[in-house]
């Protein structure tokens, strides 16, 4: 004669999943039955028990909502600042202020410690300006590479003497500035920080994507047509 296997939990389990009416017929288990409640050890009904887990759901669920909201204050505030720094690129009245302007706002609205900018193949009207000086064929070639904005530690980027203390760039954004998405790049905009983790390996560039379009779109002006 073959004996039996033992029952186990994962049969009780099955038979209770199967056999849902179970409990309809011997209601009076789900009162006797005791649980350990995670909050103090003590012994709880099912009932109890349940509802600690039920609130449990509802205070995750709440962080979550909170957390979307903060999100979606902090989106708004960026788009804000997004929106009053291109107002100031429009108002611009000449084509030389433009970069100065570019990079002063940039600092202003978006609380960055040290930004510079340098262009190529400019208009020759504008050959001139400090801005079109100073980005050697390794600055050039470096943007021009970049199909994404780089974020990570100053690792001793040619751009990075642009600024005015290159020495205080702990982390840096290197921001590509081209007329199209396959076009080679005319500019690069440097942003940097004291603060090592405020720029780093792996954050998302959206936003800098954006400040990227806005600018080369803005920059048009001064570029040799």
């Amino acid at each position: 004669m073959t004996a039996m296997s033992p029952i186990t939990e994962e049969d009780i389990a099955q038979f209770l999943i199967h056999t849902p009416d179970f409990f309809e017929r011997h209601a009076d288990l789900l009162g006797a039955v005791q649980l350990t409640s995670p909050h103090g050890g003590r012994a709880v009904s099912l009932q109890e028990r349940q509802a600690e887990m039920l609130r449990e759901k509802i205070k995750v669920l709440e962080q979550r909502l909170m957390e979307m909201m903060r999100h979606g204050n902090e989106n708004m505030l960026i788009g804000d600042k997004l929106q009053r720094w291109s107002r100031q690129l429009f108002l611009v009245a000449r084509g030389a202020d433009l970069p100065a302007v570019l990079v002063s706002e940039i600092r202003a609205q978006f609380s960055v410690p040290q930004a510079a900018l340098k262009l190529w193949d400019v208009a020759e009207v504008y050959a001139g300006e400090p801005f079109a000086q100073g980005a050697g064929n390794d600055a050039r070639s470096l943007a021009s590479s970049l199909t994404t904005p780089y974020c990570g530690v100053n690792a001793g980027f040619d751009a990075v003497q642009w600024l005015d203390d290159p020495e205080a760039a702990a982390s840096v954004a290197l921001i590509p500035l081209r007329a199209g998405a396959t076009a080679p790049a005319f500019g690069l905009l440097v942003l940097a920080s004291p603060d090592g983790t405020r720029y780093q390996a792996g954050m998302a560039t959206d936003f800098l994507e954006r400040i990227a379009e806005l600018a080369s779109a803005a920059l048009s002006r001064v570029r040799d047509a």
